[in-house]
Formats: C-alpha cells, structure tokens, sequence
C-alpha cells in the first residue's frame, strides 16, 4: 500500500506518471507495463476525479477506455472491447465475502489508485474478472462516473431494503451522487425526499432529477419538516453528504423500523439515542461501492431508464488545478471527468 509522501503515484498522458511532492502533482513518462496471465492493459479514454482521492491517494479509481492487450489466461475479452476500471482492482475471488457477491471486503483486496497503479495514466492494468463490461447504448463520458458514483448509489439503494412505492430520503441530493441517486431511487419505483440547499438545488431536484418532495437541510426544524412532508419520515435515507451534521439529523426523522444508510466521507461520528433506536428499530448501516455485476447492474439502468449522467469534461492538464479547488472547498461540479 503506498503510504510514504514521496511514492509515486501513477497517472498520464501520454503513457507518463505523475509522482505527489510536497501535494504537487508532476507528470514523468513511463513505460507501458504488460498484463498479466489473468490481466487486461486498457487504453484509458476518460478517468473521474473523485472526493474519496483526497481522503485516499491522489491517483485515481474510476476511468473507461478499449482493451489493448490480454493476459494469456484471459477469456470474454478481446482486444477493442470497451470496458471500466473500477476502484475494486483485483480480488482473490475465492474467500467467503468473493463467493457471495461482497467482493469490496475481500481480505485480499487492491484498489485502483491507492494500492496498484490508479487511472490517472494512459495505460491501466486490472484483473480481467474486475474489468466492467460497457454495454452499447452508453457514451463513455456517462459510463465513467457510473463506475464509482453510480455503483456506490445504487449499491446503497440495495442496501436500504426499500420497497417500490415506499419513500427515501437522499441527503445530498444536489450533488454528484445524490443527483444519480435521486434518478436511481425513481427508476426502481420509490419516491424521493431530496435535501439539499437553497433554490437553485431546489429546482434541480425537484423539476430536473424528479424527487417528490424538497426539504432545505439548512431549515430552522429539519426534522419536523421532513416528518411534516414525508406523513411520518422517510423509510429510508440514503446520506452522501461530506458534512457531519446530515448524519444526526437522520437519526430523529427515519420513520420508525427505517434503515439509514452511510455513505459519505465526512470525519465524525453518528450520535443516536440508543433507547429511541432500540425501541424504534432504527436500522444504521455502512454501505461500500459495488462489485462489477452490481456496476453493470447500474449501466443497464441507466440506458434503460434514460437517466442523465451529468459529468464535466476537461484536459487531462487540468487535474492539479482540479484537486486544489477540491481542497479548498471551491469544487462545485457534478461529476468532473479528464480527458486523455
């Protein structure tokens, strides 16, 4: 696992690294690297930019491109196929969490961009069994933060247990994740409580994503309003938010026996009244990004249900001054995607 501030972290333009000093990123040529028995090289076309680089590595985890090489132990993929490499890496593929779908656990687990060579280079190498299948029917600039942003969504929809017809709450609503997740909770059949903040995210949300209902999460009562709106709170609430706060707000609206599910990154901890939790049957839980069927899960429907992807495009030479907005709080796009 890289872990030292002088180790290199991979990333290109033309088949060049970049290595991280002193929190500069500067581009080296590299050479391309071989696949192995069980590998396939991608030409990468397009890579996200994700928050979860600042709270990891700086080397990037999500990107689409066309296979350029396979591994002699390789079957299903041909050289030209499209496909995504995803922040799962490479798996063992045979303990008990591979065996039954929770592969994101896996002891064994390498991660694209923190512990093997990350997106951010011309060239990427990944396990074949982990490399996304793109299906026709999707540009490459919308599959790309489906492959981190759209798999963690609508993993954590899965992981809600909530029925068609039965309301979510997505807390964050107004940015990238949460305008997929607002999109993916309408497409399964539920309705939709966005928060988020202020009148522009209010028209969004409500008019271009599809959410049933609005809720400011800067309101004087957040709680009773969202008791007030949803007839009793939500069943449950989806919170991708990077701020503590929407976290205990959670904890006094679910409806009782509801599921919160976790997925932002913000530092902190969840505070709940154990009493109230018990009694109430609150469900609190963690949830992951997905695995590469529930990734291609995620492709499907968003070419069956016609859902927007909004991303931005930008030259690859772009990246550092990305991240500085990132870490300065100016970062206000939807999805941000760099070119190669």
């Amino acid at each position: 696992m890289f872990s030292d501030p002088g180790v290199i972290v991979w990333t290109s333009i033309s088949a060049s690294r970049a290595t991280l000093r002193n929190s500069a990123i500067e581009l080296k040529q590299i050479p391309v690297g071989n696949p192995g028995p069980d590998e396939v090289l991608v030409q990468m076309e397009y890579s996200g930019v994700c928050h979860t680089d600042l709270h990891a590595w700086k080397g990037g985890h999500e990107g689409v491109g066309l296979v350029a090489a396979v591994g002699s132990q390789v079957n299903g993929l041909r050289i030209g196929d499209t496909v995504g490499i995803q922040w799962i890496n490479r798996t063992c593929g045979v303990c008990e969490f591979c065996s039954t779908g929770r592969q994101p656990l896996c002891p064994k687990l390498q991660l694209s961009g923190y512990m093997v060579d990350g997106t951010f280079q011309q060239y990427c190498i990944c396990k074949a069994d982990n490399a996304v299948r793109i299906p026709s029917g999707i540009s490459l600039e919308a599959a790309a933060p489906v492959l981190c942003a759209g798999t963690t969504v609508y993993k954590a929809l899965k992981e809600s247990e909530v029925q068609p017809g039965q309301i979510i709450a997505i807390v964050g609503a107004g940015g990238g994740l949460g305008s997929l997740a607002c999109q993916y909770a309408k497409a399964c059949g539920h309705k939709v409580l966005a928060l988020s903040s202020g009148a522009a995210k209010r028209q969004m949300c409500l008019y271009d994503l599809g959410a049933d209902y609005f809720v400011d999460y800067k309101s004087p009562d957040v709680a009773e309003e969202v008791k007030r709106v949803t007839g009793g709170g939500p069943h449950a609430a989806m919170i991708v938010s990077s701020v503590e706060e929407p976290f205990h707000q959670a904890t006094q609206y679910i409806r009782p026996g509801g599921t919160i599910v976790a997925v932002g990154l913000p530092p902190g901890k969840i505070c709940t009244d154990l009493f109230h939790m018990i009694t109430q049957r609150i469900n609190i839980k963690g949830s992951y990004v997905g695995n590469r069927d529930e990734t291609e899960e995620a492709l499907a429907i968003i070419i069956k249900a016609g859902i927007r992807v909004q991303y931005e495009v930008v030259d690859f030479s772009e990246l550092p001054n990305i991240y500085d907005q990132m870490e300065k709080g100016m970062f206000q796009m939807q999805n941000m995607l760099v070119r190669y």
